[in-house]
C-alpha cells in the first residue's frame, strides 16, 4: 500500500468492534481477568489499552517498526528513550537539539549519574569511549535545521557497542531512521502526527525485540502511557497527516523563496541549506524534503520583537507541525534552558526566529510576513 492508504487503513474497519469505521475509545482503567494469574491481552490502562494499541499498531505500519509505544507527550517519548541508559554511561547529543531534551539531560540525567556531551563533530568521530551507551540525534535539528548523516552515526555507534536514538519529529513521512539502522526512533506526536494543536503525545519505535520489550516495561513503570482519548485524536490525525504535510511543504517552499530575497533576513536556516555536504546527505536520507519549519536571523535594521507582534496569521507559540502557522523565539522559548553562553556558542542568537508553517493559504502567509516586516523596519 502507498503511504496515504496506510495512514487511513493501518487499522482496518474489520478490526474494530462491530466493524466501526472509527476505532472506539476505550476508557476503562482496568480489565477483568477470567482467572487468578491469567489476565487477557488488556489488564490495566497504564500498561495497555485497546485504543492506544490501535494507534501503536498504526505507527508500526506507517513507520516500518516492529514495536511502538505511545507516551503522554513528546517529552515522555524522549524520557522513555533516554531511560534505556544506565548509571555510569554517557550519551552523546548532536549539539543543536530541542531545549526540552537538553533540560532533561541537565536536570535529571546528571542527578542519576548518566553523563552527556553536546558535540558538533559527531560525524568526524572515529571511535567512542567505552562508557558511551548511546548517540542521540535530531536531523533536521531544532531550531537551526542542521543535517546529520544517519548511516555514518549508526556505523560509528554499532562499531563501539552503542545504540542510536533518533528524534524524527521534523521528517515523519520522508525519512525512515529505522530503515537506515537506527535502534530507536521517536516522535513528538503532538506535532505533525496529531497536527491540530489539541492533544499531546509521543511515540517510541524500534525493530529490536529486546529493546521493544524493555521500552514497554519502562513505559508501564514510569506511568507515561498515552491516554485513550488522546490516542483517538492521534489516530484521527494520522489519517490526514500526509495531506496536511504536503500542503505545509508547498507553503514552506513559497515562503522560503520570499525570505531569500528580503532585506530583513540576515541569515536563513532550512533543511539541507547549511552546506553542499548537508544538502547531499539530506537528499540521500530524506529525499531532500524541505519540511515545514524555517528559521532566520533578522537584520539589525529591523526589530524582531515588533515583527513577531505585528504578525496576524502567525501566532507566537511554542510548537510546530499543526495546521496553524506559528512563530517562536528560540532564545526565550524552546531553547531558554540552554543558557545565554551555550546558545551563543551553538548559534541560537537573540535575533533568531523560527517559523512553523501551517496549512493556511500560502499567499496570505507571505502577505502577513511582508506587512510585519514593513512595520518592524527601524526608522
Amino acid at each position: 500500500m502507498k503511504i496515504q492508504t496506510k495512514l487511513i487503513k493501518a487499522v482496518h474497519t474489520k478490526q474494530n468492534p462491530y466493524s466501526a469505521i472509527t476505532t472506539p475509545i476505550f476508557l476503562a482503567s482496568t480489565y477483568a481477568q477470567g482467572e487468578i494469574n491469567k489476565p487477557g491481552e488488556f489488564e490495566y490502562q497504564r500498561g495497555k489499552n485497546p485504543t492506544t494499541k490501535a494507534f501503536e499498531d498504526s505507527i508500526c505500519a506507517v513507520f516500518g517498526a516492529s514495536y511502538a509505544h505511545a507516551t503522554a507527550s513528546g517529552m515522555g517519548a524522549i524520557t522513555l528513550a533516554l531511560s534505556l541508559l544506565k548509571t555510569g554511561q554517557k550519551v552523546l547529543f548532536c549539539e543543536n537539539i530541542y531545549g526540552g531534551t537538553f533540560r532533561y539531560a541537565k536536570k535529571i540525567m546528571e542527578n542519576i549519574g548518566i553523563k552527556y556531551e553536546l558535540r558538533s563533530d559527531l560525524e568526524s568521530l572515529e571511535s567512542l569511549s567505552s562508557d558511551v551507551g548511546a548517540i542521540y540525534i535530531e536531523t533536521p535539528s531544532n531550531p537551526l535545521l542542521n543535517i546529520t548523516d544517519i548511516k555514518k552515526i549508526v556505523a560509528l555507534a554499532h562499531a563501539n557497542n552503542a545504540i542510536v536514538i533518533a528524534d524524527n519529529t521534523f521528517m515523519p513521512l520522508f525519512q525512515s531512521p529505522l530503515a537506515l539502522g537506527v535502534d530507536v526512533e521517536l516522535h513528538s506526536a503532538t506535532k505533525f502526527i496529531g497536527g491540530h494543536g489539541d492533544a499531546l503525545g509521543g511515540v517510541v519505535c524500534t525493530n529490536d525485540k529486546a529493546l521493544g520489550a524493555k521500552i514497554g516495561s519502562l513505559k508501564n513503570t514510569l506511568g507515561i502511557a498515552l491516554a485513550p482519548f488522546d490516542s483517538y485524536l492521534m489516530l484521527r490525525g494520522l489519517k490526514t497527516m500526509k495531506l496536511r504535510f504536503d500542503a505545509q511543504i508547498a507553503n514552506t517552499k513559497k515562503i522560503l523563496e520570499f525570505l531569500k530575497s528580503h532585506e530583513a533576513v540576515q541569515k536563513l536556516y532550512f533543511a539541507g541549506g547549511a552546506s553542499e555536504h548537508e544538502r547531499a546527505v539530506h537528499e540521500a536520507q530524506a529525499g531532500g524534503c524541505l519540511g515545514a519549519v524555517l528559521s532566520f536571523e533578522m537584520s539589525e535594521k529591523y526589530c524582531y520583537k515588533r515583527f513577531a507582534s505585528s504578525l496576524e496569521l502567525f501566532d507566537i507559540a511554542s510548537s510546530l507541525g499543526g495546521v496553524e502557522s506559528l512563530i517562536c523565539h528560540p532564545a526565550t522559548m524552546s531553547h531558554a534552558s540552554y543558557g545565554e553562553q551555550l546558545r551563543a556558542k551553538i548559534g541560537i542568537k537573540d535575533n533568531l526566529l523560527r517559523l512553523a508553517i501551517g496549512c493556511e493559504d500560502g499567499e496570505d502567509l507571505i502577505a502577513d510576513l511582508a506587512k510585519a516586516f514593513a512595520k518592524a523596519k527601524k526608522s
